[in-house]
């Protein structure tokens, strides 16, 4: 797994492996863990940069609507994996 440092918007920084990444409607998203362990914590992280930018901007899906849909989709790509909510 790759792991990244994400820096947060009060400048801490965060290093979080990505699981898996897909593109959903021309934008990119991460499953990002914060351990390599199975029993690690995953967020979904969607890039905001504007298409322009050269390096990505990610923030953490916050919307149930949104999240649930990209979800699914990594539920289908890691059909090995387990996720739960």
């Amino acid at each position: 797994m790759e792991k990244l440092t994400f820096l947060g918007k009060d400048g801490d920084a965060m290093e979080l492996y990505v699981v898996e990444q897909t593109r959903i409607a021309g934008v990119n998203y991460l499953l990002a863990a914060d351990s390599e362990d199975e029993d690690g914590e995953c967020l979904i992280l969607k890039d905001v940069a504007p298409e322009q930018e050269q390096e990505s901007i990610y923030e953490i899906v916050e919307d149930e609507r949104e999240l649930n849909g990209v979800l699914a989709v990594f539920e289908q790509l890691l059909d090995d994996v387990e996720i739960q909510k």
